[in-house]
């Protein structure tokens, strides 16, 4: 009998654990007149001989920071800890959250389970946080590269600032908030605060919309080859590019030929998109360029295999009269190329110098097609040798099985 009640006991435990499991939540600020951000450090760590001596940049930032009698932090109204470098890809929706047990965190929120933005105009804002509108004080301070959170961190470690400073937020607008490198030879930095406006526009659901900025240092690209990341995969982005590029787009018929000499589509053979100028100071949105999501004849209005190469050339030069060879990577910062296709990690089988990242068209399985391919809103962005691609999704219908 004793045995049966100690058994009864251990399994009335487990239910009381199980539902005691079941009822945890957590708690979220609650934000009545929110803005929605979402942030990106984009200062770069590389072990050269020129930069050895740098300070990691590894942050914790403080939104609207509280302080103690002795002047120093005590905690803040928003925290993004443990704020690394930013991610190559920003997909259109939230990838991060648990992911892995590494506390570091690619973007904010990105991990942190915070409230997110709704849905406007169809857009899914969800990787976006809500924070206060109005004047509010941003923080990014140094921190160790470990797993303590920031305000368990001994004193003497809390107080290494990088950027103090007060920005306006409206209510119910979408903003994206880079941390980055002004100047590459003085090692000033800043931030560029950019008000969205991708779901404001009225854009088409048959047509793909890309942007583009360099947000690289001044100096960057005419600074020695010694101080810059010597990552191959780089290819010919690493060196960085002039601070004034053409913009050229060839789409091509299919993801199953791997080769920037495979098959074009029909008027996308090298077309001129855009001009981008280096900028680290203005918060103005670039205009979006676009092209359909059914210029392929092979294309069946349900799925679409094409891919998107991009050529970014000095003034003067476009792919008709290119001077140098398809494999070079040091081409004077004159012409640098960016392959997206399948999932970014795939290169291409012919020899040629471009860095990859996904294809800027999402397939998905949506209704009764699987997969179906819907057309996005992108952002590309070139930083001090590296490219970053943001895409932003509508919402589209739930598969149906």
């Amino acid at each position: 009998m004793k045995k049966q009640n100690i058994s009864n006991r251990i399994w009335l435990l487990a239910i009381f654990i199980l539902l005691f499991a079941s009822c945890t939540k957590i708690e979220y600020t609650q934000i009545a007149e929110p803005a929605y951000l979402r942030v990106f450090n984009n200062v770069n760590y590389v072990q050269t001989m020129g930069s050895k001596d740098d300070k990691v940049p590894y942050f914790c930032m403080l939104i609207n920071p509280k302080i103690g009698s002795d002047g120093k932090f005590t905690g803040a109204e928003i925290i993004g800890d443990f704020l690394d470098k930013r991610d190559p890809y920003a997909p259109p929706y939230p990838s991060h959250i648990g992911n892995s047990t590494d506390p570091s965190n690619p973007e904010y929120p990105g991990k942190e389970n915070v409230l997110v933005g709704p849905i406007l105009n169809g857009f899914d804002l969800s990787s976006w946080a809500q924070v206060p509108s109005g004047e509010v004080r941003v923080v990014f301070a140094y921190r160790p590269k470990n797993t303590v959170p920031f305000f368990e961190l001994e004193d003497r470690l809390k107080n290494d600032i990088l950027i103090d400073t007060v920005i306006n937020l409206q209510s119910k607008e979408v903003y994206t908030l880079h941390l980055l490198q002004t100047d590459f030879i003085k090692k000033d930095h800043g931030i560029l605060l950019r008000h969205e406006n991708f779901y404001k526009l009225p854009l088409s659901d048959s047509l793909v919309y890309v942007n583009f900025y360099n947000m690289s240092a001044k100096g960057f690209w005419e600074a020695d080859a010694s101080l810059k990341d010597d990552d191959y995969r780089l290819k010919s982005f690493k060196n960085g590019v002039k601070d004034e590029m053409n913009v050229f787009l060839s789409l091509y018929e299919s993801q199953e030929e791997l080769s920037h000499y495979a098959a074009k589509v029909n008027g996308y053979q090298g077309r001129f998109l855009t001009t981008v100028k280096r900028n680290t100071s203005s918060n103005e949105v670039n205009a979006y360029a676009s092209f359909p999501l059914w210029a392929s004849s092979k294309s069946n209005g349900i799925r679409t295999a094409i891919w998107q190469r991009f050529d970014f050339f000095t003034l003067g030069m476009d792919p008709v009269t290119n001077p140098f060879y398809d494999s070079d990577t040091n081409t004077g910062s004159n012409w640098a190329v960016l392959n997206c296709l399948l999932n970014g990690k795939v290169g291409l089988t012919s020899n040629e110098n471009g860095t990859l990242l996904p294809n800027l068209l999402v397939n998905v399985h949506s209704g009764k097609d699987n997969p179906r391919t819907f057309a996005t809103v992108n952002t590309i962005e070139i930083v001090n040798g590296r490219v970053y691609l943001t895409t932003i999704q509508r919402k589209y219908a739930p598969p149906i099985y």
